[in-house]
This record gives C-alpha cells, sequence and structure tokens, in this order.
C-alpha cells in the first residue's frame, strides 16, 4: 500500500503489538531495530525481544546494537523516510534523529507531558489516576518532550494492575499509530508543542519503591499493589522475611494498632492496620513458594 521506508525501533512487548498493526496495515517496515537478546530465567536461556520474533517472522532486517549512541550508522544507511519507536528502552542519537524526511516519532504510553519517562503506566495506576492514553509524537534529543501528534484517551478502572493497563495500551498505541499515519505522511499533521508547566516524569521503578510503607492510608498501599502487579510487584517483610504482594483490598474502619500490625488472619486473608482504614491482602508470595489465599 504504502512504499515509504519506515524503520521501527522497539524492544518491550508494549512494542509489538505497534509493529504488528504497521505490518497488518501494509506499511513497508525495512528494518527493526531492537536491544540484543537477554538470557532470562533461571536457566539463563538467551530470548529474543518480541519484536525481533515478528520481524524474522516477516522476514525483516534486525539490527541490535548494543549501545546506539556508538552503533547507528546501520539505520542512517537505510535511509529511512520515517523512523517510529515505541518502547526502545535507550537514548537515540541526534544523528538518528535527523536522518528521516519525515522525523522521527514514538508512541508513548501516557498522555503527554504528563509521566515522561520509563514506567508512565505504573505511575498511573500508582498515583490512583481515573485516565490515561498515548500520544504519538515528535522524537527530539530531550526525553518525551517533543511536539504531541496525536493523543488516545482511556479510563482506568479501580481495579486495573499495571499488567492489564500495559497491554490494553500497546493495543491503543498500535491504533493510535494507524489513525495518525495518513496525516503525518501528507504532513498535514498537527504538531502541538508540550505544556513545560505541567510536566510530570516517571522514572523507572527502584527496589526502595517496591516495599509498602503501611504508614500511608489503605487505598493508597492498594494502588501500589495493583501499580506493580505483576511486575516487579509490592514487597513486604515479616520476621525478616521477605514476601511478594499480589493483591489486596481496602476495608473501611480503623483500629488503634500501630501502621503495619497484623489485626486478623482468616480464610479472606490477613487484614492489617494502616495510616486510615484496614489493609486486607489477599495473594502474596514466601520466597521460593506459590501465591498464599
Amino acid at each position: 500500500m504504502n512504499q515509504l521506508k519506515i524503520v521501527f525501533m522497539g524492544t518491550a512487548t508494549f512494542s509489538e503489538a505497534v509493529l504488528k498493526n504497521l505490518i497488518q496495515h501494509d506499511y513497508n517496515i525495512v528494518q527493526v531495530v531492537s536491544q540484543p537478546d537477554r538470557r532470562v530465567g533461571r536457566k539463563k536461556e538467551l530470548k529474543m525481544p518480541e519484536v525481533k520474533v515478528v520481524a524474522l517472522e516477516h522476514d525483516i532486517p534486525v539490527f541490535q546494537p548494543q549501545r546506539i549512541k556508538d552503533d547507528y550508522q546501520a539505520i542512517i544507511d537505510m535511509q529511512p523516510d520515517l523512523i517510529i519507536t515505541a518502547a526502545y528502552g535507550q537514548m537515540i542519537p541526534q544523528e538518528v534523529l535527523d536522518c528521516p524526511r519525515l522525523g522521527c516519532i514514538n508512541v508513548h504510553a501516557s498522555l503527554l507531558p504528563k509521566y515522561r519517562g520509563g514506567a508512565p503506566v505504573h505511575y498511573a495506576i500508582l498515583n490512583g489516576d481515573e485516565k490515561t492514553g498515548v500520544t504519538i509524537m515528535y522524537m527530539v534529543k530531550k526525553m518525551d518532550a517533543g511536539n504531541i501528534i496525536y493523543q488516545k484517551e482511556t479510563p482506568i478502572s479501580n481495579d486495573e494492575t499495571v499488567g492489564e493497563l500495559y497491554d490494553r495500551l500497546s493495543i491503543l498505541g498500535a491504533e493510535a499509530i494507524i489513525e495518525a499515519m495518513p496525516a503525518i505522511i501528507e504532513g498535514t499533521n498537527e504538531s502541538i508543542p508540550q505544556d513545560e508547566s505541567k510536566v510530570t516524569y516517571s522514572p523507572v521503578i527502584s527496589r526502595e519503591q517496591e516495599k509498602i510503607d503501611f504508614n500511608k492510608p489503605a487505598v493508597e498501599v492498594y494502588n501500589h499493589v495493583r501499580g506493580l502487579n505483576p511486575w516487579p510487584v509490592a514487597l513486604t517483610s515479616y520476621d525478616d522475611i521477605t514476601m511478594k504482594v499480589y493483591q489486596t483490598r481496602v476495608e473501611k474502619g480503623n483500629t488503634n494498632k500501630e501502621p503495619g500490625t497484623i489485626i486478623a488472619v482468616d480464610k479472606t486473608g490477613i487484614k492489617v492496620s494502616t495510616g486510615k482504614d484496614i489493609l486486607v491482602i489477599e495473594k502474596l508470595q514466601f520466597p521460593n513458594s506459590k501465591q498464599l489465599f
């Protein structure tokens, strides 16, 4: 359908749906750029990024530089008309941003300028947001700071996990790029500067952030748990044993117990006092064991 030469750059599972939809709509993907294969799991088996699997299934050449800032000539040599990125995972050098005549665009999993950075889906749930979406934007050297081309919004349900929302946003992003492409190709698309006064950030979740703070209200802990499920997973400790917490619910009512104190244990879960109301832990996992409850 379209002989425009497109280089696609992506690594995470979010990228897979975007690439597949571009291929299904007959866009001419001449190269897929992804991070190198990684060893994963206890057996340290070498695993290809999902976008590489898709590329090989469609006989699309794959380029996997270890450090793109030092190794990018193969992209420039393709002489692309357009570069599309989605969760690639490395900062892209200016030389690459400058090479396509139609620019370099990105599919980002938030309604920019909110949540620039590598974990926008996590923060949307951690902060108890009621809505989020995807943004198609021009890429510039500064992280996620380029002009907005197109946005697509979706509500967040109050029991949705980061994994569930991530999967929905990957599909939404795949739809959004197809909806935005005709105007981008024709040069009739919007290019709206971001409002710098409304910028917020979503840095990658640290190990310290995984720990539950029972001094906070139960609803915030509830959001914390679903905002880290299924990865990297919220953590708590008891008798020096660290456990993963996968599912909780809020029970109204306060006690005179210190936050973090176990109030009761029954078949519905473990009831824990918090800064406000009671948190009921419904699913947790001890080291080297299956989930309980």
